[in-house]
Order: structure tokens, then sequence, then C-alpha cells
């Protein structure tokens, strides 16, 4: 009878697959010794494995540029990174390396990009595309950096004040688009974003407040919904009434010549998981031709504003089993040496699932088996599925470590985890390792943050001076 671990996943998965493999009976990712990682550096800790960044940006790439020369299309693309995802100086570095552009968020995020500018990594040639409802400060930094010469730059209208209050500080002319307030899911709680413009506005609102003014130029429409790329109904239906804007734009305003389709290319979340990246590039730029053919109106650069998919399948987290607890004759509990919510906050916050499986022990048997993190709070549990809540792990050995590596957690966990303050019954942060290879493609690792101690909380708490 199969009952090893590495038979369930051999009977439910096809494996080893591009990125895993077992190597003398430990995991391997991107060829990484994980267990040797742990060894170097103890668990828990957290990775990012740099040139998978890179990796993913030239996949996307590759599918534009083969899409627009299927489709004889016209147009330029443009890949910008989502910097929301991940502000870390690291990730954008490795980003930049591949002739990309740059969205942003917040009036930070502005502080961000003239650091980069500095250091060399952008120059005014690089895209800026500014998104967001923008409070003063926002607007102030988005203006300093035109009136700096950044030719490039591009706020997006969220609302209607927001031209005004650009326009009193920036000091010559200045290129805009215009965010489209796309209608949300049938199932969702509300009908329409709260995010730019409605359908039936945006014409009305260049007619008034941008068509005769001199000083402002309309250059992007910018198309983005909450769910992302799905090959779907309401994905196509959305686009479809996004270029019906674009289109009447387009007969009416010159200068209108981008669109914006955002991000949202899902990234792999099991095994299992599929999704037929090239396929929806394609059409979605058939689409865009097609519509604008029907109209007759010539066809628009295309941006793209991915963040998780750029960033989020660099990310790992790995933990211990510290301890089981039979908490009835069904369930037992495999309690980490860690917190989700604090290290994985989507797990708890929006039931985020991650590939999980075991670094180690993959030849012993198995069993079911609940996740639970440290705090003392009743939401500290992870589910392999939102409807689901029961994991298959190697079975539990008090005198046999088992570490659990959660992989693609790339995008936003630090940010939304609050990295470097506090956390959630005080469970302090991990370690983070930063993983990249050299020019002979050998792998090193460097020490990216140590785990916090009690003096790094107690500050903050101002408990010490």
């Amino acid at each position: 009878m199969n009952t090893k671990y590495i038979d369930l996943i051999n009977q439910t998965f096809d494996f080893p697959q591009e990125e895993f493999k077992l190597e003398e009976k430990h995991l391997q990712f991107h060829d990484i010794d994980l267990m040797a990682l742990v060894e170097e550096y103890g668990a828990p800790l957290k990775f990012t494995y740099l040139p998978q960044i890179s990796n993913n940006i030239n996949k996307a790439k590759g599918w534009f540029k083969k899409a627009l020369k299927n489709n004889k299309y016209k147009g330029k693309y443009h890949y910008c990174y989502c910097t929301k995802s991940s502000h870390f100086k690291h990730v954008l570095n490795e980003a930049l390396k591949n002739d990309i552009h740059i969205e942003t968020s917040s009036a930070f995020d502005i502080d961000i990009v003239e650091n980069l500018k500095k250091e060399g990594k952008i120059t005014d040639e690089t895209y800026v595309i500014s998104n967001g409802f923008k409070r003063s400060q926002y607007v102030t930094n988005i203006a300093r950096l035109i009136n700096n010469g950044h030719k490039n730059a591009i706020p997006i209208i969220d609302n209607y004040e927001e031209l005004d209050l650009l326009s009193q500080e920036i000091e010559g002319k200045f290129n805009v688009g215009i965010r489209i307030a796309s209608e949300e899911e049938p199932k969702f709680e509300f009908y329409t974003s709260r995010l730019g413009i409605g359908y039936k506005n945006i014409v009305p609102f260049y007619k008034n407040q941008i068509q005769g003014n001199k000083k402002v130029k309309l250059k992007m429409l910018h198309f983005f919904i909450n769910t992302g790329i799905r090959d779907n109904a309401y994905y196509w239906n959305e686009l479809h009434k996004c270029l019906k804007v674009y289109t009447s734009l387009k007969k009416i305003c010159p200068s209108l010549d981008s669109l914006n389709i955002g991000g949202g290319f899902p990234i792999k979340n099991s095994l299992a998981f599929e999704f037929d990246y090239e396929y929806m590039v394609d059409e979605i730029i058939n689409q865009i031709k097609l519509a604008c053919e029907d109209e007759e109106v010539p066809v628009p650069h295309i941006f793209t504003e991915f963040g998780s998919f750029t960033v989020g399948e660099s990310g790992g987290a790995i933990y211990e089993v510290l301890y089981q607890k039979q908490q009835n004759d069904r369930e037992k509990w495999n309690m980490i040496n860690s917190s989700f919510i604090t290290t994985l906050p989507d797990t708890w916050a929006i039931n985020k699932r991650f590939i999980l499986l075991p670094i180690n022990r993959w030849h012993e048997s198995y069993e079911r088996v609940l996740l639970g993190g440290l705090t003392c709070d009743s939401d500290d549990y992870y589910n392999s599925e939102q409807h689901m809540n029961a994991i298959y792990l190697p079975k539990y050995n008090k005198e046999k470590p088992l570490y659990l590596g959660f992989f693609n957690t790339g995008a936003y966990q630090e940010t939304i985890g609050g990295f470097g303050g506090l956390q959630h019954c005080l469970i302090p942060s991990p370690k983070h390792i930063l993983i990249d290879r050299d020019e002979d493609g050998n792998i090193t690792t460097s020490l990216f943050s140590e785990q916090q101690k009690s003096e790094d909380l107690l500050k903050i708490l101002g408990y010490e001076n």
C-alpha cells in the first residue's frame, strides 16, 4: 500500500514540476536546497529568490511580443511594475534590470522613484504611472517629479477634483490618464468600484475639463477589475465596455494613444494550477484590435501593471512544526513556530492560498492535520482551501523535526504584516534571506534582516528610549 507522503503527491499531481523537485529526500525550489537553508539560518525564516522576478517579467514581455506580432498589432507594449506589491529595494533593483516602468500608489512612492533616479536605475524616459486617490502630499510629489523634468510621468485621474489640484502645482503642460470605475462582479457587495470615474461620465468629464485646457493632454485610459485577468464572461464584458469608451474618446481626443489594462495575472497557488497566459494575452490584443478596427480608430499602445505576478512567485516562508495537539478524536493540530496572522496575513484576511509542501520527510507516512499559529487568536490557522480546512503532511514525530514551506508568498505579505513593526501577540518577524545567482549561475545567499528581538518591540512600545 502506498502510504508515504511522496506517494500521495505523485498520485495527486504531476511531480516534479518546473520549480519543485526532490533531491536526497529534501525539497528543492529552483535547485535551492531548502534544508541547507534551514540548517544555515534556522526557522522560521522568509526568503526572496530574486531571479524569479526577472523570469516572470520576461515571460510576460515574451507573451505580449508574440501576440503583437501574431495580430500584426501596430501599437507598442510597456510593462510596468506595481510597486505596492513589494516596495523593497532589492525587489525594485531586480525588476528594473529588465527595461520596465513603474506604477505608483501614494506620495511616498514618488520619493522611491526619485531615489531610484538618483542612483541611475530609472531615467526621465521611464514611465511613472500614478494611480490612487491623491491627497495633497501625493499631488505635491507628482508635481515635483514633473516640474523636475520627468516627461513620462502620467498621473491617472481618479476623481473630478484631481485635475485642478495638479494644475495648481504643475508649472507647465502635463499629460494625464483617466481611470475607469469598472463594475464589480455580480456577487460583489457593491456595484461599482470606488476607484476612478464611471463609464458614462468619462467622455463628459473630458469635454468639460480637458478638451479646452491647453495645459493638459489626455494620453491614457486606465482599466482594471478586482478579479484580475480571467477567461470568463465578466472580464470580457468589462473589457468590451472599456474599449467602447476608448474608441469614443479617441474620436474626439487625438492625443489619446494608450490603454492601460492594469494588472491581475494570477500566480501559481497549487501544484494543480493551470492558466493559459499566452492565450489570454493573444485574445486581449485581438479584442482591442478588432474594437478599434470596427470604430476606425488607431490601436493604442498597451500598458500593464503587474504586481503580484512580478514578485509573488519569488517569495517563500519556512516554519518548523513545534508540537502536535490532539484536540478530539478527529482533529490534530500541528503548531508552527510562528504566526499566520503576522507572517502570511493574506491567509487570514482574504483566505488566500499558497503552495504548501514539507521540506523534509517525504518518504515517511502521512496524516490529516490542521495547522495553527502561535498567537492566542482563533483565526491564527491556515486553510488549504477556503472550504476544506484539512491538510496532509508527514506524520508528526517529536524525535524528527518537520519543516514546512509556503511558496509564492512574495507579494504584499511584508507590507500588510507591518514589516519591522509590531506584530500580533508580539510574535517576532522572522529572518529574511535574499537568494540570488552569481555570473556563473551559482546560488548565493545573504541575510536581509534578522529576526526581531524583544528590545526592538519594547522600543516601539515606548518601554525603551
